[in-house]
């Protein structure tokens, strides 16, 4: 009888103790889904210094420091933007074009306010990573030649004009490719289409460097390269992962389609290297993983490991022939920026409309209108990034002009734009 009574005491007592979490359940926040999102907008965080490494590694010496600073001033100018205004414009409110401004500087949002089971901010902390991530892309074609604080400005006026609406195009409340059906899991137009096209426009005004290609102009640390490209593989779990916004088995499909492709990119990549080259290089192995990477990111929730895995060995040999492109056609996009992740992104954004057969049906399973509707997105979203970088370019170069002083870009960006140097022997 004491036994009984013990035991129904104690239940009483779990029972209460366990109010709280139900609580929590009738109003829709989960604990595990917000833990994973913490950690998923860190990952994603860390990509950041992994870029700079990835891009400083590559390279001369005399720009190690300035190409590093092209990413740690999007961290902290988008960092502010998207606080006070970036947000809102992405994701304030329901509209085909924009978001309205109802969240400016985040206003309206409290820590008891959910976007599906996890915190807002959250969400808007997770969301502002890639807001900063893919203006940062950009410089990988403006490195050792644009002046800093014209960069500054131009990726403040870019991650507005450009990022802000393409989001919400593609992920907002209301966003014309969302109601039209367009697929991009986490990125691959939003992203990196976006930031590889405008990447070529502004190679394209600020025109070659001194000396390219006649000169040679090798990478300065490659063990840095291989470094930040193992950083970044790190953190697209949390950018491919995290963007099933839930640690459940989207988030585990989008983490095992994301390795799959990585390692496919880096041994496709290296094989072609070795067919056309002879010989597989540590920079191309490096590359291999990005472009891996990159093809997967709007397919990852969408596609079966098999077919990540058909993606990423397509990823290399396409990339490395969009690499190859700035060599037949002339231009200097100094460390790939287009070659990768616009490519890279463009062919992603097609794939997933041929190969999508989970939550989604594409080519494969008999569905050309899939495909059709991610022709769309492509076409659209490049379009509208050329315009809109070519217009932000004709008035910056006006204003302020776009490109440093022959003497200067002889005597290295390090000392000219932050009186510093990368190496002190």
């Amino acid at each position: 009888m004491i036994g009984k009574v013990t035991s129904f005491l104690s239940g009483i007592v779990l029972s209460l103790l366990l109010i709280p979490s139900w609580a929590m359940a009738a109003e829709g926040l989960d604990s595990g889904d917000t833990a994973w999102m913490l950690v998923s907008s860190a990952l994603v965080l860390v990509m950041l210094p992994g870029l700079a490494l990835f891009y400083g590694g590559m390279v001369r010496s005399k720009n190690v420091l300035s190409t590093s600073m092209h990413t740690f001033a999007a961290m902290a100018i988008i960092g502010v933007q998207w606080v006070v205004l970036g947000y809102t414009l992405a994701f304030g409110g329901a509209g085909l074009f924009i978001g309205n401004l109802q969240h400016l500087f985040l206003c309206g949002i409290t820590p008891d306010t959910l976007s599906g089971t996890i915190p807002t901010f959250v969400f808007v902390m997770f969301q502002g990573m890639f807001a900063i991530i893919t203006p940062a892309l950009i410089s990988g074609a403006v490195a050792e030649r644009m002046k800093f604080s014209t960069y500054c400005v131009f990726i403040l006026l870019w991650g507005i004009l450009v990022y802000d609406p393409l989001a919400h195009w593609v992920w907002g409340e209301g966003g014309w490719l969302l109601e039209m059906g367009a697929l991009d899991f986490a990125g691959g137009t939003v992203v990196h289409l976006s930031s590889g096209i405008s990447a070529l426009v502004i190679a394209l005004f600020l025109g070659k460097r001194k000396g390219y290609p006649q000169e040679r102009m090798t990478p300065h640390n490659l063990p840095m390269t291989l470094l930040g490209a193992g950083l970044l593989w790190f953190g697209w779990f949390g950018f491919n992962a995290g963007s099933a916004l839930s640690s459940g088995g989207g988030a585990a499909l989008a983490f095992t389609t994301t390795q799959t492709a990585a390692a496919a990119g880096a041994l496709s990549w290296m094989l072609v290297e070795w067919i056309k080259a002879g010989k597989p290089s540590a920079l191309g192995a490096a590359s291999g993983i990005v472009a891996g990477l990159v093809v997967i990111t709007p397919a990852a929730g969408f596609v079966t490991p098999g077919w990540g895995l058909v993606m990423g060995l397509l990823a290399g040999v396409v990339c490395y022939s969009g690499v190859m492109l700035k060599h037949k056609l002339g231009y200097d996009d100094s460390l790939d920026a287009f070659g990768v992740h616009g490519v890279g992104g463009a062919f992603g954004a097609l794939a997933t409309g041929v190969f999508a057969s989970v939550g989604a049906t594409g080519l494969i399973g008999g569905n050309f209108h899939q495909l059709w509707v991610q022709v769309i997105g492509v076409a659209a979203a490049g379009t509208y990034a050329v315009v809109m970088t070519a217009i932000i370019l004709l008035v910056l170069k006006a204003v302020m002009g776009l490109r440093v002083e022959l003497d200067d870009e002889r005597k290295g960006l390090d000392q000219v734009a932050h009186s510093e140097t990368g190496y002190n022997f």
